[in-house]
């Protein structure tokens, strides 16, 4: 896997660096902003682009505009946002257009180590990995609490790990049930939130998410 490090502080930069290093992975470039994000990403044609949102100058969303402008120039490239602050909207922003290999998780999971590397995989693959504190507020800002309330207990945490993107053999690993009965707990999801029924994890990451930000 080829890697771009998009963050401001030299330090946190660095750290990333040789924990990717340390896992077998190719860090070909590391910048300090968004113009440099985009040079770097033209230049390399990485697997992934791991961005911070706030960066120089004005220290606000440069790396989140830098990112989705990365998506609109090469949407083979998966973009992992790292954040120390929950904000919804950025991840909704994101999740526009329906192209593959998203990530926004804060900067406090890359501490687990083997948590980080499994997002980094799965966005570089194509699909999609969210922070379980931004898929939460999604789940409880309110635009959809009819919907939701029809929904049992077991089935909010298995929509809350599906919207992280998990798999269904993910989900059941995760909750110690079968994998059949966590495909009816999707289909009833499904139903209940009046989504058609998709095919492959990351597209039914986006519908729900969709619905949830909307």
């Amino acid at each position: 896997m080829r890697v771009v490090i998009a963050e401001d502080s030299v330090l946190l930069r660095e750290g990333l660096a040789r924990l990717l290093a340390d896992g077998g992975v190719e860090v070909v470039a590391q910048v300090g902003d968004g113009p440099g994000l985009v040079a770097a990403v033209d230049a390399y044609r990485p697997d992934l682009a791991v961005v911070d949102v706030r960066m120089p100058p004005t220290h606000t969303d440069e790396g989140l505009r830098a990112a989705l402008e990365l998506r609109r120039r090469h949407p083979q490239t998966g973009v992992l946002v790292l954040s120390q602050y929950i904000e919804t909207r950025y991840s909704a922003q994101l999740l526009e257009g329906g192209a593959a290999g998203v990530g926004y998780l804060l900067k406090d999971r890359v501490a687990d180590v083997a948590e980080f590397a499994d997002a980094l995989a799965r966005v570089a693959a194509g699909g999609t990995a969210l922070d379980p504190e931004v898929v939460g507020q999604l789940l409880g800002a309110g635009r959809h609490a009819r919907g939701l309330a029809t929904l049992t207990p077991r089935e909010r945490e298995v929509l809350a790990l599906m919207a992280e993107g998990r798999s269904n053999a993910g989900i059941a690993a995760a909750l110690v049930v079968s994998d059949g009965a966590v495909e009816k707990h999707v289909a009833s999801i499904f139903g209940k939130l009046g989504l058609p029924p998709s095919e492959g994890d990351n597209r039914r990451v986006l519908a729900v998410l969709r619905f949830l930000s909307r």
